[in-house]
């Protein structure tokens, strides 16, 4: 009878994990995609002069951290455990959003740095956190087909934690002035501090047990590396420009919907009512596209190779963008919205070139593990140093919007876009030819 009790009560930890992991997976994507909509409200500060360059930067910083802490945090893995390093990825973000709270005290440039700063501790929770969700998810599943699955919901509620944040975001801020503050949005921020605070303490008391991680010896050098294969070197360059434009084109077209100026994407801009609520509400359906994109992949995933579905994907997505750059913004199309704030959809009108970039999430969906397995194919135990260094290739999210935004800057919004097409291209390349391995010689 006790040692009945003693395993159900084993067991309910395990649940609790297990649901406390799912809103850490959520939380990733939930302070990622803070950085777009919260930007639309610093590049309006007097201060800042509109520039959507500096508007960026709160996302430039959050995946800039990738670069520093990508390798760091896998060996935190193996030093410290699963549960320390989640852990130190908790508490960190905590501190991350806390510091970007805190930037509402302060206006002008100050205010604006101390965001920066909060946004890159963010980014070093949230790679920290990246690294050790998905194999802690699977060690509390038992592994096999247990661990996928917990791993599979993860996702999803990741991505549905990325639809509603643009869309949160948006709805409380309604439309952007030059008197919209950081103190609009306290929600958002204290929403994901109260769930990073609770994930700590409910983790803290959980017993988890680290899986043997395996020591180095002289048996498990390597001779050479992952940058040894052609095929790997090109797919690491993919991811890096596959996450700009995965995080680039909702952000830059939330950014886009809420320029009330005449650069906007407005005829008549004094008219427009809500245009920041309008722009998150916009490009949260991006986000809920690749939601389905990646719901639907995973029932062709076994029929379709993964070249198939880049070939198919890049195509489709270069001609999403090439279309959005030249349709004038006067062609415009009626979109379903969903209102977070009421419950309930409704409908806007909008350019045409807006919906075609929400299709676009359909065609990102599957990129990620199209991309990691056609890169990873045939390198044996090369794999997991190059998982390593494509964790820190996710600061492509940072620079590529970067970019968009400095010719968005100088050229308007639509014809920036360019970047993400030439993204698109490399990867078409990518899939087509250089994903062959032709370092079939090098022992693995």
């Amino acid at each position: 009878m006790n040692n009945s009790y003693m395993s159900q009560q084993k067991q309910n930890g395990r649940v609790i994990a297990i649901v406390t992991m799912f809103f850490i997976y959520a939380m990733i994507s939930f302070v990622t995609n803070l950085g777009a909509p919260i930007g639309v409200i610093w590049k309006n500060q007097p201060e800042i002069g509109g520039s959507n360059v500096l508007g960026i930067m709160g996302n430039f910083m959050n995946f800039f951290a990738y670069l520093f802490m990508g390798i760091p945090a896998g060996k935190m893995l193996t030093k410290v455990g699963y549960k320390r390093t989640a852990l130190i990825g908790i508490a960190v973000g905590f501190f991350g959003v806390l510091i970007q709270y805190l930037s509402g005290f302060s206006s002008g440039i100050p205010g604006f740095c101390i965001y920066l700063l909060g946004a890159f501790i963010s980014g070093f929770a949230v790679c920290i956190l990246n690294t050790v969700v998905n194999p802690m998810l699977n060690l509390l599943g038992g592994g096999g087909n247990r661990g996928n699955q917990l791993n599979m919901i993860g996702g999803t509620l990741n991505s549905l934690s990325g639809t509603m944040t643009p869309m949160l975001v948006g709805a409380l801020i309604g439309t952007v002035t030059a008197n919209t503050q950081m103190a609009d949005v306290n929600l958002v921020m204290f929403i994901a501090m109260a769930v990073f605070a609770c994930a700590f303490f409910i983790l803290m008391f959980i017993p988890i047990q680290d899986p043997e991680l395996g020591k180095v010896t002289a048996d498990t050098v390597f001779e050479h590396s992952p940058w040894a294969f052609r095929h790997c070197l090109l797919g690491v360059i993919a991811i890096f420009v596959y996450v700009g434009v995965e995080v680039g084109i909702p952000g830059g077209l939330n950014f886009y919907l809420s320029d009330t100026t005449a650069k906007g994407a407005w005829i008549n801009p004094e008219a427009v009512v809500n245009a920041a609520t309008i722009g998150g509400a916009v490009a949260a359906m991006y986000w809920l596209l690749m939601l389905v994109g990646r719901l639907c992949s995973s029932f062709i995933a076994a029929k379709v190779s993964s070249r198939q579905l880049m070939l198919i994907a890049t195509t489709v997505g270069m001609v999403l963008i090439l279309l959005a750059i030249f349709i004038p913004k006067s062609v415009t199309v009626t979109m379903p919205l969903f209102s977070i704030m009421e419950g309930s959809f409704t409908s806007v009108v909008v350019p045409m070139s807006a919906l075609l970039l929400v299709l676009c999430g359909l065609c990102t969906s599957v990129m990620w593990t199209s991309i990691f397995n056609l890169a990873t194919e045939g390198l044996g135990k090369y794999t997991a140093q190059a998982s390593g260094i494509f964790m820190m290739m996710v600061v492509g999210g940072g620079v590529l919007p970067v970019v968009q935004n400095f010719f968005a800057d100088m050229m308007g919004y639509m014809p920036s876009y360019f970047v993400y097409l030439l993204a698109m291209a490399y990867m078409f390349y990518y899939a087509l030819i250089g994903c062959k391995n032709v370092n079939k010689d090098i022992p693995v």
